[in-house]
Protein backbone atom coordinates (compact mmCIF):
# COMPACT_ATOMS: atom_id res chain seq x y z
CA UNK A 1 0.00 0.00 0.00
CA UNK A 2 1.61 3.18 -0.88
CA UNK A 3 2.60 5.73 2.05
CA UNK A 4 1.45 8.74 0.38
CA UNK A 5 -2.16 8.69 -1.11
CA UNK A 6 -3.00 11.43 -3.37
CA UNK A 7 -6.86 12.42 -2.39
CA UNK A 8 -9.03 11.22 -5.70
CA UNK A 9 -12.05 13.53 -4.94
CA UNK A 10 -12.05 15.67 -7.90
CA UNK A 11 -9.10 14.36 -8.94
CA UNK A 12 -8.73 16.47 -11.68
CA UNK A 13 -8.48 20.07 -9.70
CA UNK A 14 -6.59 18.48 -6.74
CA UNK A 15 -3.85 17.05 -9.12
CA UNK A 16 -3.50 20.24 -10.56
CA UNK A 17 -3.70 22.15 -7.50
CA UNK A 18 -0.98 19.61 -5.90
CA UNK A 19 1.54 19.98 -9.35
CA UNK A 20 1.25 23.69 -8.96
CA UNK A 21 1.74 23.70 -5.47
CA UNK A 22 4.77 21.39 -5.72
CA UNK A 23 6.22 23.66 -9.04
CA UNK A 24 5.83 26.57 -6.92
CA UNK A 25 8.10 24.82 -4.12
CA UNK A 26 10.75 23.78 -6.78
CA UNK A 27 12.43 27.17 -7.07
CA UNK A 28 13.52 26.80 -3.31
CA UNK A 29 16.22 24.34 -4.39
CA UNK A 30 17.93 26.68 -5.76
CA UNK A 31 19.88 29.95 -5.05
CA UNK A 32 19.63 31.67 -2.73
CA UNK A 33 17.36 29.43 -1.05
CA UNK A 34 19.33 25.98 -1.27
CA UNK A 35 16.85 23.70 0.02
CA UNK A 36 18.19 21.18 -2.36
CA UNK A 37 15.88 18.55 -1.80
CA UNK A 38 13.14 20.04 -2.77
CA UNK A 39 14.64 19.73 -6.27
CA UNK A 40 14.02 15.38 -5.55
CA UNK A 41 10.79 16.03 -3.69
CA UNK A 42 8.94 18.14 -6.01
CA UNK A 43 9.28 16.19 -9.14
CA UNK A 44 9.22 12.51 -7.23
CA UNK A 45 5.17 14.03 -6.02
CA UNK A 46 4.68 15.26 -10.11
CA UNK A 47 5.82 11.47 -11.27
CA UNK A 48 3.49 9.85 -8.66
CA UNK A 49 0.75 12.35 -9.77
CA UNK A 50 1.33 11.09 -13.49
CA UNK A 51 0.66 7.47 -12.99
CA UNK A 52 -2.81 8.11 -14.28
CA UNK A 53 -4.92 9.71 -16.01
CA UNK A 54 -4.95 9.87 -19.95
CA UNK A 55 -2.13 11.88 -22.04
CA UNK A 56 -3.83 15.45 -22.28
CA UNK A 57 -4.53 15.21 -18.30
CA UNK A 58 -1.27 14.43 -17.87
CA UNK A 59 0.13 17.26 -19.82
CA UNK A 60 -1.93 19.77 -17.65
CA UNK A 61 -0.37 18.44 -14.69
CA UNK A 62 2.92 19.04 -16.11
CA UNK A 63 1.81 22.08 -17.21
CA UNK A 64 0.50 23.14 -13.72
CA UNK A 65 3.91 22.19 -12.52
CA UNK A 66 5.64 24.44 -14.95
CA UNK A 67 3.28 27.17 -14.22
CA UNK A 68 3.97 26.95 -10.46
CA UNK A 69 8.02 26.61 -10.90
CA UNK A 70 8.38 29.38 -13.61
CA UNK A 71 6.31 31.63 -12.23
CA UNK A 72 7.98 32.03 -9.04
CA UNK A 73 11.09 30.95 -10.13
CA UNK A 74 11.89 33.34 -13.35
CA UNK A 75 9.84 36.06 -11.90
CA UNK A 76 12.81 38.26 -11.84
CA UNK A 77 12.36 39.01 -15.68
CA UNK A 78 8.97 41.16 -15.05
CA UNK A 79 11.78 43.43 -13.13
CA UNK A 80 13.83 44.13 -16.50
CA UNK A 81 10.62 44.11 -18.45
CA UNK A 82 8.75 46.79 -16.21
CA UNK A 83 11.58 48.45 -13.63
CA UNK A 84 14.10 49.03 -16.49
CA UNK A 85 12.95 48.10 -19.85
CA UNK A 86 10.08 51.08 -19.79
CA UNK A 87 7.06 48.52 -19.99
CA UNK A 88 3.65 49.67 -18.53
CA UNK A 89 2.60 47.03 -15.60
CA UNK A 90 -0.02 45.36 -17.78
CA UNK A 91 2.14 44.62 -21.07
CA UNK A 92 4.80 43.88 -18.44
CA UNK A 93 2.70 41.29 -16.78
CA UNK A 94 1.27 40.07 -20.23
CA UNK A 95 4.62 39.49 -21.12
CA UNK A 96 6.19 37.42 -18.41
CA UNK A 97 2.91 35.27 -18.42
CA UNK A 98 3.39 34.32 -22.21
CA UNK A 99 7.27 33.36 -21.02
CA UNK A 100 6.34 31.77 -18.36
CA UNK A 101 3.41 29.65 -20.50
CA UNK A 102 6.56 28.98 -23.16
CA UNK A 103 8.78 27.30 -20.66
CA UNK A 104 5.68 25.28 -18.38
CA UNK A 105 4.90 23.71 -22.31
CA UNK A 106 8.41 21.44 -21.34
CA UNK A 107 7.31 19.77 -18.37
CA UNK A 108 3.50 19.35 -19.90
CA UNK A 109 5.04 18.13 -22.78
CA UNK A 110 6.95 15.12 -20.87
CA UNK A 111 3.52 14.59 -18.98
CA UNK A 112 1.47 13.98 -22.24
CA UNK A 113 4.34 11.99 -23.92
CA UNK A 114 5.52 9.97 -20.73
CA UNK A 115 1.52 9.03 -20.44
CA UNK A 116 2.43 7.01 -23.87
CA UNK A 117 5.12 4.58 -23.17
CA UNK A 118 2.72 1.83 -21.69
CA UNK A 119 1.70 0.60 -17.81
CA UNK A 120 3.09 3.44 -15.80
CA UNK A 121 2.84 1.32 -12.62
CA UNK A 122 5.99 -0.45 -13.65
CA UNK A 123 9.51 -0.36 -12.33
CA UNK A 124 11.13 1.01 -15.07
CA UNK A 125 8.48 4.02 -15.79
CA UNK A 126 9.54 5.42 -12.74
CA UNK A 127 13.07 4.97 -13.14
CA UNK A 128 13.91 4.81 -16.41
CA UNK A 129 11.12 6.70 -18.40
CA UNK A 130 10.40 9.73 -16.61
CA UNK A 131 14.04 10.60 -15.50
CA UNK A 132 14.91 10.21 -19.54
CA UNK A 133 12.29 12.68 -20.77
CA UNK A 134 12.61 15.11 -18.08
CA UNK A 135 16.43 15.43 -19.08
CA UNK A 136 15.50 14.98 -22.97
CA UNK A 137 13.06 17.81 -22.36
CA UNK A 138 15.60 20.00 -19.97
CA UNK A 139 17.90 19.87 -22.93
CA UNK A 140 15.57 21.34 -25.60
CA UNK A 141 15.00 24.10 -23.44
CA UNK A 142 18.61 24.87 -23.54
CA UNK A 143 18.42 25.81 -26.92
CA UNK A 144 15.07 26.04 -28.02
CA UNK A 145 14.23 30.09 -29.25
CA UNK A 146 18.24 30.59 -28.17
CA UNK A 147 17.70 28.50 -25.21
CA UNK A 148 16.64 29.53 -21.43
CA UNK A 149 18.29 26.58 -19.24
CA UNK A 150 17.08 28.11 -16.04
CA UNK A 151 15.65 25.98 -13.10
CA UNK A 152 17.70 22.41 -14.53
CA UNK A 153 17.03 20.16 -12.19
CA UNK A 154 21.50 19.79 -11.69
CA UNK A 155 22.16 23.28 -10.57
CA UNK A 156 20.63 22.83 -7.34
CA UNK A 157 22.70 20.07 -6.34
CA UNK A 158 26.15 22.03 -6.48
CA UNK A 159 26.55 21.34 -3.05
CA UNK A 160 25.72 18.08 -2.89
CA UNK A 161 27.54 14.90 -3.64
CA UNK A 162 25.86 14.69 -6.63
CA UNK A 163 27.49 17.38 -8.12
CA UNK A 164 30.39 15.73 -8.56
CA UNK A 165 28.50 14.00 -11.98
CA UNK A 166 29.33 17.05 -13.44
CA UNK A 167 33.35 17.36 -14.78
CA UNK A 168 32.05 13.86 -15.86
CA UNK A 169 29.24 13.94 -17.57
CA UNK A 170 27.72 17.83 -17.22
CA UNK A 171 24.85 19.38 -16.26
CA UNK A 172 22.52 17.31 -17.86
CA UNK A 173 24.09 14.37 -16.37
CA UNK A 174 23.30 16.04 -12.62
CA UNK A 175 20.07 16.12 -13.76
CA UNK A 176 19.23 12.73 -14.77
CA UNK A 177 20.95 12.16 -11.45
CA UNK A 178 18.19 14.54 -9.58
CA UNK A 179 15.09 12.88 -11.72
CA UNK A 180 16.32 9.52 -10.85
CA UNK A 181 16.57 10.02 -6.96
CA UNK A 182 12.67 11.58 -7.76
CA UNK A 183 11.95 8.72 -9.01
CA UNK A 184 13.23 6.15 -6.66
CA UNK A 185 11.81 8.05 -3.99
CA UNK A 186 8.25 7.89 -5.93
CA UNK A 187 8.69 4.02 -5.88
CA UNK A 188 9.71 4.21 -2.37
CA UNK A 189 6.54 5.91 -1.52
CA UNK A 190 4.26 3.69 -3.98
CA UNK A 191 5.81 0.58 -3.19
CA UNK A 192 7.44 1.13 0.37
CA UNK A 193 8.00 -2.67 0.74
CA UNK A 194 10.41 -3.39 -1.98
CA UNK A 195 14.17 -2.70 0.25
CA UNK A 196 15.97 -2.01 -3.00
CA UNK A 197 15.04 1.15 -4.31
CA UNK A 198 16.30 2.55 -1.10
CA UNK A 199 19.61 0.69 -1.50
CA UNK A 200 19.91 2.28 -5.45
CA UNK A 201 19.23 5.64 -3.95
CA UNK A 202 22.09 5.35 -1.50
CA UNK A 203 24.58 4.33 -4.27
CA UNK A 204 23.31 7.09 -6.86
CA UNK A 205 24.76 9.60 -3.90
CA UNK A 206 27.46 7.48 -3.34
CA UNK A 207 28.55 7.14 -6.85
CA UNK A 208 28.72 11.10 -7.72
CA UNK A 209 30.82 11.58 -3.81
CA UNK A 210 33.48 9.25 -5.93
CA UNK A 211 33.10 10.65 -8.91
CA UNK A 212 33.40 14.13 -7.37
CA UNK A 213 37.14 13.10 -5.29
CA UNK A 214 38.66 12.69 -8.63
CA UNK A 215 40.84 15.68 -10.16
CA UNK A 216 40.53 15.26 -13.84
CA UNK A 217 43.02 18.62 -14.22
CA UNK A 218 45.95 20.10 -12.58
CA UNK A 219 47.53 23.53 -11.96
CA UNK A 220 49.19 25.10 -14.95
CA UNK A 221 52.22 27.45 -13.47
CA UNK A 222 52.33 30.00 -10.82
CA UNK A 223 48.80 31.43 -9.46
CA UNK A 224 48.14 34.91 -10.64
CA UNK A 225 46.91 38.28 -9.03
CA UNK A 226 43.33 39.35 -10.21
CA UNK A 227 41.18 42.44 -9.64
CA UNK A 228 37.82 42.34 -10.38
CA UNK A 229 35.71 45.85 -10.54
CA UNK A 230 32.78 46.54 -9.62
CA UNK A 231 31.85 49.69 -10.11
CA UNK A 232 27.81 49.75 -8.99
CA UNK A 233 26.68 52.30 -12.17
CA UNK A 234 23.23 52.80 -11.25
CA UNK A 235 21.46 52.31 -15.08
CA UNK A 236 19.58 55.25 -15.03
CA UNK A 237 22.84 57.23 -14.75
CA UNK A 238 24.88 54.47 -17.24
CA UNK A 239 23.08 54.85 -20.79
CA UNK A 240 23.26 58.93 -20.26
CA UNK A 241 25.76 60.54 -22.94
CA UNK A 242 26.79 63.35 -20.52
CA UNK A 243 27.62 60.65 -17.83
CA UNK A 244 30.03 58.47 -20.44
CA UNK A 245 33.69 59.69 -19.19
CA UNK A 246 32.39 59.72 -15.40
CA UNK A 247 31.58 56.62 -16.20
CA UNK A 248 34.63 55.69 -17.59
CA UNK A 249 36.65 57.66 -14.87
CA UNK A 250 35.23 55.86 -12.44
CA UNK A 251 36.58 52.32 -13.45
CA UNK A 252 39.96 54.14 -14.24
CA UNK A 253 40.25 55.27 -10.99
CA UNK A 254 39.35 52.33 -8.82
CA UNK A 255 41.44 50.09 -10.92
CA UNK A 256 44.43 52.35 -10.19
CA UNK A 257 44.56 50.54 -6.31
CA UNK A 258 45.46 47.35 -8.00
CA UNK A 259 48.18 48.04 -10.37
CA UNK A 260 50.26 45.23 -9.05
CA UNK A 261 47.66 42.97 -10.65
CA UNK A 262 48.07 40.92 -13.48
CA UNK A 263 44.74 40.85 -14.30
CA UNK A 264 42.31 43.71 -13.93
CA UNK A 265 38.54 43.03 -15.10
CA UNK A 266 35.74 45.56 -15.86
CA UNK A 267 32.00 44.09 -16.13
CA UNK A 268 29.42 44.23 -19.27
CA UNK A 269 29.58 47.35 -20.80
CA UNK A 270 31.37 49.18 -18.23
CA UNK A 271 32.39 51.88 -20.89
CA UNK A 272 29.19 52.78 -22.45
CA UNK A 273 30.05 53.71 -25.47
CA UNK A 274 31.81 53.39 -29.04
CA UNK A 275 35.50 54.34 -29.04
CA UNK A 276 35.50 57.36 -30.77
CA UNK A 277 32.92 58.49 -28.34
CA UNK A 278 35.29 58.71 -25.90
CA UNK A 279 38.59 61.16 -25.89
CA UNK A 280 41.87 59.51 -27.40
CA UNK A 281 43.23 60.77 -23.84
CA UNK A 282 41.54 58.25 -22.31
CA UNK A 283 42.73 55.35 -23.86
CA UNK A 284 46.17 56.72 -23.81
CA UNK A 285 46.00 56.80 -20.40
CA UNK A 286 44.62 53.18 -19.75
CA UNK A 287 47.40 51.94 -22.39
CA UNK A 288 49.85 54.03 -20.34
CA UNK A 289 48.70 52.48 -16.77
CA UNK A 290 48.74 49.05 -18.86
CA UNK A 291 52.66 49.39 -20.09
CA UNK A 292 54.14 50.86 -17.30
CA UNK A 293 52.94 48.40 -14.49
CA UNK A 294 52.50 45.50 -16.56
CA UNK A 295 48.79 44.87 -16.08
CA UNK A 296 46.54 43.57 -18.97
CA UNK A 297 43.06 44.95 -18.76
CA UNK A 298 39.46 43.41 -20.23
CA UNK A 299 36.70 45.70 -20.05
CA UNK A 300 32.99 45.42 -21.40
CA UNK A 301 32.11 47.96 -24.63
CA UNK A 302 30.82 48.64 -27.59
CA UNK A 303 31.42 47.98 -30.77
CA UNK A 304 30.16 49.41 -34.45
CA UNK A 305 30.16 47.82 -37.99
CA UNK A 306 29.25 48.71 -40.85
CA UNK A 307 27.12 45.52 -42.67
CA UNK A 308 27.13 43.97 -46.01
CA UNK A 309 23.49 46.20 -46.58
CA UNK A 310 25.16 49.18 -45.63
CA UNK A 311 23.41 49.31 -42.00
CA UNK A 312 25.17 49.79 -39.00
CA UNK A 313 25.54 46.66 -37.18
CA UNK A 314 25.81 47.43 -33.32
CA UNK A 315 28.16 44.31 -30.90
CA UNK A 316 28.63 43.92 -27.24
CA UNK A 317 31.96 42.78 -27.12
CA UNK A 318 35.33 42.39 -24.26
CA UNK A 319 38.32 44.29 -25.63
CA UNK A 320 41.69 43.86 -24.14
CA UNK A 321 44.40 46.37 -22.92
CA UNK A 322 47.33 44.26 -23.28
CA UNK A 323 50.53 43.40 -25.32
CA UNK A 324 48.11 41.76 -28.30
CA UNK A 325 45.04 43.50 -27.98
CA UNK A 326 41.62 41.35 -28.92
CA UNK A 327 38.29 41.89 -29.11
CA UNK A 328 35.46 38.95 -27.83
CA UNK A 329 32.06 40.02 -29.64
CA UNK A 330 28.76 38.33 -27.91
CA UNK A 331 27.16 36.09 -30.47
CA UNK A 332 24.60 34.36 -27.59
CA UNK A 333 22.39 36.98 -27.37
CA UNK A 334 19.12 37.24 -25.23
CA UNK A 335 16.05 36.89 -26.59
CA UNK A 336 13.72 39.90 -25.98
CA UNK A 337 16.48 41.71 -24.61
CA UNK A 338 19.40 42.30 -27.04
CA UNK A 339 17.15 41.26 -30.33
CA UNK A 340 13.82 40.26 -30.86
CA UNK A 341 13.38 36.67 -32.42
CA UNK A 342 10.43 36.17 -35.19
CA UNK A 343 10.66 40.38 -35.77
CA UNK A 344 7.87 40.47 -37.84
CA UNK A 345 5.55 39.51 -35.35
CA UNK A 346 7.61 40.38 -32.09
CA UNK A 347 8.20 43.75 -32.67
CA UNK A 348 4.90 45.59 -32.48
CA UNK A 349 4.93 43.82 -29.03
CA UNK A 350 8.16 44.90 -27.68
CA UNK A 351 8.14 48.38 -29.16
CA UNK A 352 7.70 49.50 -25.30
CA UNK A 353 10.89 47.69 -25.30
CA UNK A 354 13.06 50.84 -24.60
CA UNK A 355 16.45 49.58 -23.46
CA UNK A 356 20.28 50.81 -25.05
CA UNK A 357 20.86 47.12 -25.51
CA UNK A 358 17.78 45.73 -27.76
CA UNK A 359 19.13 46.24 -31.05
CA UNK A 360 22.37 44.46 -30.80
CA UNK A 361 23.60 41.77 -33.44
CA UNK A 362 24.86 38.31 -33.10
CA UNK A 363 28.82 37.93 -33.72
CA UNK A 364 28.29 35.71 -36.95
CA UNK A 365 31.30 33.41 -35.89
CA UNK A 366 32.55 32.31 -32.91
CA UNK A 367 35.49 34.02 -31.46
CA UNK A 368 38.78 32.16 -30.05
CA UNK A 369 40.52 32.53 -26.24
CA UNK A 370 42.32 36.04 -25.19
CA UNK A 371 45.67 36.15 -24.47
CA UNK A 372 46.20 38.27 -21.42
CA UNK A 373 48.35 38.03 -18.19
CA UNK A 374 50.12 34.98 -19.57
CA UNK A 375 47.11 32.95 -19.95
CA UNK A 376 44.78 31.93 -22.41
CA UNK A 377 41.51 32.88 -21.29
CA UNK A 378 37.33 32.03 -22.35
CA UNK A 379 35.67 35.10 -22.16
CA UNK A 380 31.74 34.98 -21.74
CA UNK A 381 29.33 38.37 -21.42
CA UNK A 382 26.23 38.04 -19.85
CA UNK A 383 24.00 35.24 -19.81
CA UNK A 384 26.25 32.82 -22.26
CA UNK A 385 27.83 31.45 -19.37
CA UNK A 386 24.52 29.61 -19.15
CA UNK A 387 25.40 27.34 -21.98
CA UNK A 388 28.10 25.30 -21.24
CA UNK A 389 29.04 24.70 -24.69
CA UNK A 390 30.02 28.88 -25.10
CA UNK A 391 33.09 27.36 -22.66
CA UNK A 392 34.18 23.64 -23.92
CA UNK A 393 34.60 24.70 -27.20
CA UNK A 394 37.39 26.78 -26.36
CA UNK A 395 38.85 23.63 -24.13
CA UNK A 396 41.53 22.63 -23.24
CA UNK A 397 43.24 25.08 -24.42
CA UNK A 398 41.52 27.78 -21.99
CA UNK A 399 43.37 28.03 -18.91
CA UNK A 400 40.92 30.28 -17.37
CA UNK A 401 37.33 31.68 -17.49
CA UNK A 402 35.88 34.57 -16.92
CA UNK A 403 32.54 36.18 -17.94
CA UNK A 404 31.11 39.85 -17.36
CA UNK A 405 27.63 40.71 -17.00
CA UNK A 406 25.16 43.42 -16.23
CA UNK A 407 23.03 42.03 -13.06
CA UNK A 408 21.68 45.86 -12.75
CA UNK A 409 18.95 45.03 -14.87
CA UNK A 410 17.45 42.10 -12.29
CA UNK A 411 17.57 44.73 -9.08
CA UNK A 412 17.54 42.51 -5.78
CA UNK A 413 15.40 39.63 -7.51
CA UNK A 414 16.49 36.49 -8.04
CA UNK A 415 17.83 36.32 -10.98
CA UNK A 416 21.65 37.38 -10.36
CA UNK A 417 22.17 34.72 -7.41
CA UNK A 418 20.78 32.01 -9.78
CA UNK A 419 23.45 33.13 -12.57
CA UNK A 420 25.85 32.50 -9.76
CA UNK A 421 25.01 29.43 -8.90
CA UNK A 422 25.47 28.64 -12.60
CA UNK A 423 28.31 29.73 -13.18
CA UNK A 424 29.80 27.54 -10.34
CA UNK A 425 28.34 24.91 -12.45
CA UNK A 426 30.20 26.02 -15.26
CA UNK A 427 33.83 26.15 -13.39
CA UNK A 428 33.24 22.72 -12.29
CA UNK A 429 32.11 20.80 -15.45
CA UNK A 430 35.25 22.68 -16.77
CA UNK A 431 37.54 22.29 -14.25
CA UNK A 432 39.25 26.04 -14.48
CA UNK A 433 39.02 28.68 -11.84
CA UNK A 434 35.62 31.32 -13.40
CA UNK A 435 36.28 35.17 -12.66
CA UNK A 436 32.48 36.46 -12.11
CA UNK A 437 32.39 40.40 -12.83
CA UNK A 438 29.12 42.26 -12.77
CA UNK A 439 28.85 45.78 -12.33
CA UNK A 440 25.88 45.79 -9.53
CA UNK A 441 27.38 42.38 -8.49
CA UNK A 442 27.86 39.34 -8.03
CA UNK A 443 31.06 39.66 -8.33
CA UNK A 444 32.94 36.67 -7.52
CA UNK A 445 36.05 34.05 -7.91
CA UNK A 446 35.33 30.55 -8.29
CA UNK A 447 37.68 27.49 -8.15
CA UNK A 448 37.99 24.87 -10.60
CA UNK A 449 35.91 23.00 -8.12
CA UNK A 450 33.16 25.46 -8.14
CA UNK A 451 33.48 26.39 -4.73
CA UNK A 452 33.32 29.94 -4.29
CA UNK A 453 36.54 31.75 -2.63
CA UNK A 454 35.76 35.24 -2.29
CA UNK A 455 32.30 37.50 -3.68
CA UNK A 456 31.02 40.97 -3.41
CA UNK A 457 27.78 41.52 -2.14
CA UNK A 458 24.91 43.26 -4.54
CA UNK A 459 25.10 46.90 -4.90
CA UNK A 460 28.34 47.75 -3.73
CA UNK A 461 31.40 49.75 -5.18
CA UNK A 462 34.11 47.70 -4.71
CA UNK A 463 37.41 46.03 -6.44
CA UNK A 464 37.47 42.27 -5.50
CA UNK A 465 41.00 40.81 -5.42
CA UNK A 466 42.75 37.79 -5.10
CA UNK A 467 45.02 34.84 -6.67
CA UNK A 468 43.67 32.35 -8.82
CA UNK A 469 45.03 29.06 -10.34
CA UNK A 470 44.92 28.72 -13.92
CA UNK A 471 44.34 24.45 -14.84
CA UNK A 472 45.35 22.50 -17.60
CA UNK A 473 43.68 19.23 -18.80
CA UNK A 474 40.36 18.29 -19.58
CA UNK A 475 37.72 16.99 -17.71
CA UNK A 476 35.49 13.93 -19.71
CA UNK A 477 32.96 16.41 -19.84
CA UNK A 478 34.75 18.83 -22.13
CA UNK A 479 36.35 16.01 -24.78
CA UNK A 480 32.47 14.64 -24.77
CA UNK A 481 30.33 17.50 -24.38
CA UNK A 482 26.60 16.29 -23.94
CA UNK A 483 26.95 13.16 -26.31
CA UNK A 484 27.53 10.98 -23.64
CA UNK A 485 24.66 12.04 -21.54
CA UNK A 486 22.58 12.31 -24.74
CA UNK A 487 23.13 8.41 -26.03
CA UNK A 488 22.33 7.57 -22.34
CA UNK A 489 18.80 9.34 -22.75
CA UNK A 490 18.29 7.67 -25.86
CA UNK A 491 19.10 4.08 -24.81
CA UNK A 492 16.52 4.64 -21.98
CA UNK A 493 13.85 5.53 -23.67
CA UNK A 494 14.21 3.04 -25.83
CA UNK A 495 14.25 0.55 -23.59
CA UNK A 496 11.41 1.99 -21.68
CA UNK A 497 9.56 1.81 -24.91
CA UNK A 498 10.35 -1.39 -26.00
CA UNK A 499 9.36 -2.75 -22.40
CA UNK A 500 6.21 -0.30 -22.03
CA UNK A 501 4.79 -1.78 -25.38
CA UNK A 502 5.64 -5.38 -24.14
CA UNK A 503 3.83 -5.16 -21.41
Amino acid sequence: MPIIKIPLANKNLSDILVALGAGAALPLAFAPFNFAVLAILSPSLLFLLWQRGSPWRCFGVGLAFGLGSFGVGVSWVYRSMHDYGGMSVPLAALAVALFVLLLSLFPALVGGLQARFGDRKRVIHLIVVLPALWVLLEWCRSWVLTGFPWLSLGYSQIDTPLSGVASGFGIYAVSLSVALVAGLLALIIDKPRRPWPALVLVGVFGLGFLLGRIEWVEPKGPMIKVALVQGNVPLDMKWLPRYRMTVAERYLHLSQEYRDQALIVWPEVAIPAFKDQIPPSFWRELKNESTQYQTDFLYGTLERRQGADGALDYYNVVRSIASQPQTYHKHHLVPFGEYLPFPVLTRWLMGALDIPMSDFSPWPDADGVMHVAGQAVAVSICYEDAFPEEFIRLLPEATLLVNVSEDAWFGDSLGPLQRLQMARMRALETGRTLLRVANTGVTAIINHRGKIIARTKQFKTVVLSGEVQPMQGATPYVRWGNRAVLVLIGVMLVLGWLVGRKA
